[in-house]
């Protein structure tokens, strides 16, 4: 089976000094604290985000308590549509990961390339969606928090983006991606929150 296709710095020359960059500062990022952070931390924030994980999840909420479909609607129909968007814009560019990727066993075959940062849009459409939610919450998501977590919603929010954050950062120092691909996938993560708090709740 032949390797995918992969967009090189030749057949952009405009974008090659920001290609350039993008690569030697990654490497940089991921060379400086790969001695540092556990790896074992960075594989379980990336696990923690990943698509079979999350939109199951998503789906145990609407199911087990219906009441909530002001956060389990918009919640499922934003993962469909940043695995849909993710992976065109991914099959569009395609970039080729990091030379130094460990190996990585592709879930398919957009995942196979780097621009962008699926993962980092998945983290930060979350975070972004629950701080819409809470922050116009009528009181019945914040109700089921206090209840079920025993966390007030403003510790439980920032909790969220701590691990938001991490786990988008995790992506370059793992050697997944490039830095500009997480900027990228957390751009793209915001405006879909943002779209999904707007327009798919029903």
């Amino acid at each position: 089976m032949g390797s995918p296709k992969t967009t090189t710095p030749s057949s952009r020359p405009f974008l090659h000094p920001i290609i350039t960059l993008d690569a030697t500062v990654s490497l940089f990022l991921h060379t400086l604290f790969k001695p540092i952070l556990p790896t074992f931390l960075l594989l379980l924030l990336e696990y923690s985000a990943d698509f079979r994980f999350s939109f199951p999840v998503s789906l145990s909420i609407y199911l087990a308590s219906p009441s909530l479909s002001s956060l389990s609607i918009p919640l499922i129909l934003g993962l469909l549509l940043d695995l849909a968007l993710i992976g065109l814009i991914k099959l569009t560019f395609r970039r080729a990961r990091p030379h130094y990727n460990p190996n990585m066993s592709p879930a398919v075959h957009a995942d196979n390339f780097s621009f962008p940062s699926g993962h980092a849009s998945r983290v930060l459409f979350l975070a972004t969606l629950f701080h819409l939610i809470l922050q116009n919450d009528v009181g019945l998501v914040s109700d089921f928090i206090r209840r079920w977590i025993k966390f007030e919603t403003h510790f439980v929010l920032l909790g969220i983006w701590v691990w938001a954050i991490m786990t988008a950062s995790s992506r370059v120092l793992l050697g997944r991606h490039f830095l500009f691909d997480v900027l990228a996938g957390a751009f793209l993560g915001v405006l879909e929150g943002i779209v999904a708090f707007r327009f798919l709740r029903f």
